[in-house]
């Protein structure tokens, strides 16, 4: 069996100010709230919707547990259900880099997430069968994704 990557869309997602949970059981945590954004791509195109959040856990060892859930709004007035889970890993002087909304380049450190997407919208049920995956990074208040649908 063969496994092809089909680009979905890239997605810009606007974020704002952490909520620092502190340290927990698991591990250090923050809510940060996702306040807009944009897809655009030959799959998916549209806004990204004032809803949503990512919910990060950090562990001792620096690697940060993606949990990140909102909503697409495409042209057609579909919207599409954004699941994300991933994880970023950097080492300390880059993680603070990063923090510090410093351009790091993407190859200065790791961050992938696996995607389900979900829709009512007839444009859009192909999407409520396919799985995406989707690399990227962190750049100032936003992080940008390619997406891609894994064939």
């Amino acid at each position: 069996m063969t496994i092809a990557l089909e680009h979905a869309c890239d997605l810009v997602v606007e974020l704002s100010r952490p909520h620092e949970m502190g340290a927990c059981a698991s591990g250090t945590r923050r809510i940060i709230p996702i306040i807009g954004g944009s897809a655009s791509g030959p799959r998916i195109s549209g806004r990204i919707l004032h809803v949503g959040a990512d919910w990060q856990t950090v562990s001792v060892n620096g690697v940060a547990e993606l949990d990140a859930r909102y909503a697409i709004e495409t042209a057609e007035g579909a919207v599409i259900e954004v699941i994300s889970r991933g994880i970023r890993h950097a080492s300390a002087e880059v993680a603070a880099r990063i923090a510090a909304g410093e351009n790091v380049p993407t190859s200065e450190y790791y961050m992938r997430t696996a995607i389900r997407l979900d829709s009512g919208h007839p444009d859009y049920t192909w999407v409520n069968s396919s799985l995406f995956l989707a690399s990227g990074g962190k750049i100032g208040s936003t992080v940008r994704l390619s997406v891609y649908r894994v064939a």
